[in-house]
């Protein structure tokens, strides 16, 4: 694994508030890359910890000149329930408003990596799936890094090689957040109704975990859900240039773990039963979105069984 060039984002100024588990990384990423940075969080011993380390704390409410975004941790509402005085500043000046994953992706083209991205979202199983299809890629010998929501944060993570891949979990607050970033292969496992007050109602919440499937075109990979209705309604009605596949923990689908045997259309795949660590239907499906993936991104089909037979605890 390689570090990024020292000289990535010279002369760029980017903006960070929330100094927690992403906004703190994501600005000594962008500083070791070369990017004037400001920060600030609304806790005072949190700015006086990055003025610690060395950084400017200034209140981005109070003005974003020069700004080429606002990195706004996750938790940090945007618009609704109501809009941190960042987000309304950031509004006002025409700066957008980024995550760090959508960083990391731009980081990454620009250092001259074509890594491959693989984005996983629903509202449940996403840390499952996400660790499972990185442990089946590293199995394979591909280059890969994990995190996003899950694990470290996305721009804490190192530049790989043309054959690596990121494998990012994705919540919803992160694809809200999203402006160029292409997903080579994006899941979204399933939906209930979760966060409605960050996103209004279950229309948008939905909107925003079809984010994942923007930008994707004719070699990419859509993997969709079908065990509940409301993902069996996006899987319906997503329109997509990628090669669109249907999972399935509990009935017929592209790739389905019904009955404790992994198959798609050319046939078995694994026997779940030699999976210690998936047990039941929803991890069912978990492994069949991972199987999905997996195959698309390149990880020969005899690897699978393996992968799934010794692959450590996971998430939850």
């Amino acid at each position: 694994m390689a570090s990024f060039p020292s000289d990535l984002f010279a002369g760029s100024r980017f903006a960070i508030v929330g100094l927690g588990r992403n906004g703190m990384p994501a600005a000594r990423a962008l500083r070791s890359m070369g990017a004037e940075v400001t920060v600030w969080d609304d806790n005072e011993s949190a700015r006086k910890a990055a003025e610690e380390e060395g950084f400017v704390c200034q209140d981005p409410a109070q003005g974003l000149a020069g700004a080429e975004a606002l990195v706004l941790s996750p938790g940090i509402a945007h618009t609704l329930p109501q809009p941190h005085a960042a987000a309304l500043a950031a509004r006002a000046a025409n700066i957008p408003i980024l995550s760090d994953a959508e960083l990391l992706y731009r980081a990454v083209r620009k250092a001259g990596s074509r890594a491959k991205f693989a984005g996983i979202t629903g509202t449940n199983g996403k840390s499952t799936t996400t660790a499972l299809l990185a442990y089946m890629l590293g199995s394979a010998g591909f280059p890969v890094e994990a995190g996003g929501n899950l694990g470290p944060a996305a721009l804490a993570l190192p530049l790989l090689p043309d054959s690596g891949v990121y494998v990012l979990e994705m919540s919803s607050y992160m694809l809200e957040r999203l402006a160029t970033i292409r997903f080579d292969a994006a899941a979204m496992l399933n939906l209930s109704p979760d966060h409605l007050d960050r996103h209004g109602d279950m229309a948008g919440y939905t909107r925003a975990k079809l984010a994942i499937f923007d930008r994707q075109g004719a070699g990419d990979c859509a993997v969709l859900g079908i065990d509940d209705a409301d993902s069996r309604a996006m899987a319906d009605k997503l329109e997509t240039r990628a090669e669109r596949l249907t999972i399935s923990g509990s009935q017929e689908a592209h790739v389905s773990g019904a009955g404790g045997v992994l198959c798609d259309g050319e046939g078995v795949i694994a026997t779940l039963a030699t999976a210690p660590a998936l047990p039941g239907s929803h991890n069912a499906q978990n492994a069949a979105a991972a199987s999905a993936m997996a195959l698309h991104l390149g990880v020969p089909r005899e690897a699978i069984p393996f992968a799934l037979a010794s692959v450590p605890g996971l998430p939850h």
